[in-house]
């Protein structure tokens, strides 16, 4: 099985304020939704950009 991992640049931290301002401008969006959307589905930058465009989207994978 192969595994890709995300790097980081493809990752959105909703904690980090200047993280989210800047993906929320990114996205066009509210730092609101952004968070919204984070919590939806994960905070993987692609997955985000489906949900906030209203692509369907599993839920939010699971840590295991």
């Amino acid at each position: 099985m192969k595994t890709k991992l995300a790097r980081d640049e493809d990752r959105i931290d909703p904690m980090d304020d200047y993280a989210r301002c800047a993906w929320a401008r990114y996205f066009n969006t509210s730092e609101q939704r952004l968070k919204e959307a984070v919590a939806a589905v994960g905070n993987e930058a692609g997955r985000v950009r489906d949900h906030l465009a209203g692509k369907h989207v599993s839920e939010r994978p699971s840590a295991g």
